[in-house]
């Protein structure tokens, strides 16, 4: 179905009066309104001097006052998606003048009265025939959540009168507004109506009105850039919000506040946590499909029937715990798990993967297994095979997209069973180790934690970079007898490379090994510590021969001791999918490995 979307240049007039036909809403999900007063100040100069300067010299130009972005919903409002501060703005404007003038001294004047009359259908409801205003009946309303404010909007359009001691933006613009005007008709009284007019009929935006809200949030989107766009999670939050009934709306968005402000100090967000969840939503429905819907469509789906869940939030928060403890190494009391170093050093490990398919399955499994009471034992088998199968994929197809499929498929095995079949198994007949002594860039990381976690017990140092020991930048001259061709292609081997503290490895510098021996010694890393006890001489190209041999030996036995210890906990087979040993034969076939 095409995409319908109405554009057509109206004065804040002809635009406003389009309110009494299809009111205006600011609707829920939106933010407060937050005009500052430089904001206002601005817009009342700015229209001011285009009125009393520019508009006498050319009575056909107009001032652009931007874009108004909005939909018509189900209640046949125009629900504002993009615009709302700056109507909401003219909403007060005009209320501020239309004060003044009905107490003004001229206020019988035929020019006052004019302006009176067009200014009226532009905030309230008037009656076809008589002209009569109803002030209750106001064409713009605020539905925000959780804003006070919304209230008080609606009582300033009506009665015109703002407490002076208040201290929410309506009330501090509106009288700001008022003292604008009072100042400029002071200052040049013949002029005020030239501004008035200008305001209402040669002032210029530009509505557009989408077909549906999904292509007003993708328009609002593309023309946004004025801070932080609308996100899926401000929409989830008033549809949940709509849901509830007297103190649960409270109680809901105190808890979202709670819940927004730990997601931050974790590094994440109500967003992101509502995007992990849809994949374990997805599990549940048996989802398998590597397409991965937008996290709005998804939860949009049959009119938002997945908000209705009453364990949302709390499913949520829970999800919140695994985050706290990736991404901050937070202790989380409520978790039996949280205080285990050897599930801490599986999902740092983890975190190294080229790319975020790892915490889908890892999410899956934490919220459908975390109850059980052998939870944490597990866990740590699951993870450490998911690290062996995600490495063992890398390192043979080293492509980003290589195990989404079967992720998916994982994610929903792992729904009913806390030993999922992962379905690419025989790491024993795998030809890897050549491979890791020269493996794809984008795995380095992953490898090289794997290979420090297994000689020590405290997680890595933060912060910490892949230091290549002898640095890729080297002369010459330090390997007379040697191409440098052959120098060069050793330089990115396993064996070259050690993890190291940044702030050591600034100090280190790009020299060689003797130069940087007592920079290895300080390191918390014990691997880099190993280096200096195991190297009397400089560094050589014999050194990272042997090395290479030493970590690739070792990774290999741990990727075959994840696997086996996985294998032997659920009694499975070890046999590979054909699908599997053909590629492994097509690659030995043509010489990448052997």
């Amino acid at each position: 179905m095409a995409t319908a979307i109405s554009v057509n240049k109206q004065s804040v007039s002809e635009l406003l009066k389009t309110g009494r036909t299809k009111p205006f809403i600011i609707p829920e999900y939106q933010r407060p309104y937050a005009w500052t007063s430089e904001q206002i100040e601005t817009l009342f100069e700015d229209i001011w001097e285009f009125a009393t300067t520019q508009g006498d010299v050319n009575q056909n130009s107009s001032y652009f006052l931007g874009s108004i972005v909005s939909f018509e919903n189900e209640e046949m409002k125009q629900e504002i998606i993009d615009g709302q501060q700056r109507i909401t703005s003219l909403f007060l404007l005009l209320r501020a003048i239309y004060t003044k003038l009905r107490n003004g001294d001229d206020v019988n004047s035929a020019k006052a009265q004019n302006f009176i009359r067009q200014i009226e259908p532009a905030i309230w409801h008037t009656d076809n025939y008589t002209g009569e205003v109803d002030y209750t009946n106001i064409l713009l309303t605020s539905m925000v959540v959780d804003n006070e404010g919304n209230e008080i909007l609606g009582n300033i359009l009506e009665s015109g009168i703002a407490d002076s001691e208040a201290d929410d933006n309506y009330s501090k613009n509106y009288l700001l507004f008022q003292r604008l005007y009072d100042a400029h008709c002071e200052k040049s009284p013949l002029k005020v109506y030239d501004f008035i007019y200008t305001l209402l009929n040669r002032a210029i935006l530009l509505p557009i009105s989408a077909d549906s809200q999904d292509t007003a949030l993708t328009i609002f989107s593309t023309l946004n850039n004025r801070g932080l766009p609308l996100s899926d999670a401000d929409i989830f939050k008033a549809k949940i919000y709509n849901n509830l009934q007297g103190e649960e709306k409270e109680l809901f968005i105190n808890e979202w506040k709670s819940l927004e402000k730990e997601a931050a100090e974790a590094y994440e967000s109500i967003q992101q946590l509502f995007y992990y969840y849809m994949f374990y939503l997805r599990a549940k429905e048996n989802d398998v499909s590597s397409t991965t819907p937008g996290v709005r469509k998804f939860y949009s789906a049959n009119k938002f029937a997945r908000l209705d869940d009453k364990n949302l939030m709390q499913e949520l928060r829970t999800s919140l715990n695994l985050w706290k403890v990736i991404n901050t190494n937070q202790d989380v009391p409520e978790e039996s798990w949280d205080n285990n170093l050897k599930i801490r050093k599986a999902l740092d490990i983890l975190t190294s993967y080229p790319n975020e398919f790892w915490k889908y399955p890892v999410i899956i499994y934490y919220l459908s297994h975390r109850k059980e009471d052998d939870f944490d034992e597990n866990f740590l088998l699951f993870l450490n095979k998911l690290t062996e199968e995600l490495i063992t994929r890398f390192l043979l197809f080293p492509t980003i997209n290589a195990v989404k499929a079967d992720i998916m498929k994982l994610g929903a095995k792992i729904i009913n069973d806390s030993h999922p079949d992962f379905g690419f198994r025989a790491i024993d007949k795998m030809p890897l180790e050549s491979i890791i002594r020269k493996p794809h860039r984008n795995i380095v990381r992953m490898l090289l934690k794997s290979y420090a976690y297994n000689h020590q017990d405290q997680l890595l140092p933060d912060n910490w970079q892949i230091e290549h020991i002898l640095p890729q930048k080297w002369q010459t001259s330090f390997f007379p007898d040697v191409q440098p061709e052959e120098v060069s292609a050793m330089i990115e081997h396993i064996g070259n490379k050690t993890p190291f503290e940044r702030k050591l490895n600034i100090i280190a510098s790009n020299g060689y090994f003797k130069k940087k021996q007592d920079e290895y010694q300080k390191s918390e890393i014990e691997v880099t510590r190993i280096l200096v006890a195991s190297i009397a001489d400089d560094w050589t190209l014999g050194n990272i021969e042997h090395r290479d041999k030493i970590i690739s030996s070792e990774i290999m036995k741990l990727l075959k001791d994840w696997d086996v210890n996985y294998q032997n906990s659920k009694g499975s087979s070890t046999t590979p999918p054909a699908d599997v040993q053909a590629m492994i034969d097509k690659l030995k076939e043509d010489g990448w490995i052997k």
